[in-house]
């Protein structure tokens, strides 16, 4: 009996631990403004079906649009887009039990920030209305003080209702952390930065920038997993540059597109993000397109487009492919829900799955580190 016992124990705790092991979470921010949303959503993701089941969210956060974990997955920071009234806020996260606990906001120091990194000592936003960039220091907890810099761009661009000034749409730390990178839509440029993340004030100071076509309008920006080349998805002419990246440097290598070159439409390309292999780009196009295409990533960079699949719903803000590469989400910002869609990891093909997430206005999605 006790030899029976001590099997019945054992499959039970083998089956607990494949169970864990083929369970992931992801976070998605929202807007809050558009539909009923209370802000963050915590959902675990099952990697036998693809399945997805809301686990946890906030309440009353409003517009998280964006957000990032800190580097031991502790934290959770989170834009508040609202704008003059715009905030950061952060939360205390555990990998354990999937709780969110709100900590604290302080004032964003810009209009409408929409894209936010991090590293051990600083937290820094994009700010979309008000063409800047603002650094806050953490204390030891993790939490944040008051702007420690402000850095506010100028100029204007070609398009007459996007560019009429600085909108700087997102930063990315370089891959040795020496810069700062960040993409501006309404100037038609990438600036980088020096970085110096133990300074109390002067954390970035700018070391050149890049100007790319006029119109263009710069949107995200990616590093390849092993850190020579990166990749520059444009907004408004749908173009990606492909740049080989030494030291704080960008050397284009070549220019193609997510759209046909006959393509008659609204552009409005979004989110770019690589395979966990390094092998296949993926990028998203909302506007009259709404689809998701991959390129096959060569040796030396550059771009060979392999296919374009629809997204499934109306504006695919931003997706995340997940940590095996198994499945990529979409969030359908316009259509109140993220597709999965099964990826083939040797071909990079996708391939969609009968379900849909519902949720408000999803706008980014992040797996847990």
């Amino acid at each position: 009996m006790q030899k029976i016992g001590f099997v019945i124990m054992f499959s039970l705790f083998s089956n607990l631990i494949s169970a864990q092991e083929n369970q992931l979470r992801f976070l998605v921010g929202t807007y809050t403004n558009a539909c009923k949303s209370d802000g963050i959503y915590v959902y675990d993701f099952d990697l036998k079906t693809g399945n997805a089941s809301l686990y946890n969210q906030t309440e009353n956060v409003v517009n998280p649009s964006f957000l990032t974990f800190s580097p031991d997955s502790k934290m959770v920071y989170a834009v508040n887009e609202n704008g003059s009234e715009s905030t950061v806020s952060s939360f205390k996260f555990s990998k354990e039990n999937g709780s969110l606990d709100f900590i604290e906001k302080r004032n964003a120091e810009g209009v409408n920030p929409c894209h936010i990194i991090n590293d051990d000592q600083n937290v820094l936003l994009a700010h979309y209305s008000s063409g800047s960039i603002s650094v806050f220091k953490k204390s030891k907890k993790g939490t944040l003080n008051a702007a420690a810099q402000t850095i506010r761009h100028t100029g204007r661009s070609k398009n007459p209702n996007r560019q009429t000034s600085s909108h700087v749409h997102q930063l990315q730390f370089s891959p040795d952390k020496k810069y700062v990178l960040a993409t501006d839509l309404g100037t038609d440029k990438i600036y980088i930065y020096k970085y110096n993340a133990s300074s109390e004030r002067e954390i970035l100071n700018i070391k050149d920038s890049v100007t790319v076509k006029r119109g263009a309008g710069p949107r995200h920006l990616t590093f390849s997993p092993n850190g020579k080349f990166a990749y520059l998805l444009q907004e408004l002419d749908g173009g990606i540059i492909v740049f080989d990246y030494r030291d704080g440097i960008l050397r284009k290598l070549e220019e193609t597109q997510v759209i046909d070159d006959d393509f008659k439409g609204e552009i409005g390309a979004a989110a770019i993000h690589f395979s966990p292999d390094g092998n296949y780009l993926y990028a998203t196009n909302r506007g009259s397109a709404n689809d998701i295409t991959v390129f096959t990533v060569q040796s030396d960079g550059r771009l060979n487009f392999k296919a374009t699949y629809p997204s499934g719903g109306i504006g695919p803000r931003d997706f995340a492919i997940d940590p095996s590469g198994n499945y990529v989400l979409v969030a359908n910002q316009k259509s109140n829900f993220i597709i999965v869609f099964k990826r083939d990891i040797i071909s990079g093909r996708l391939s969609l799955l009968p379900r849909t997430i519902p949720i408000c206005s999803p706008v980014n999605i992040v797996f847990v580190p």
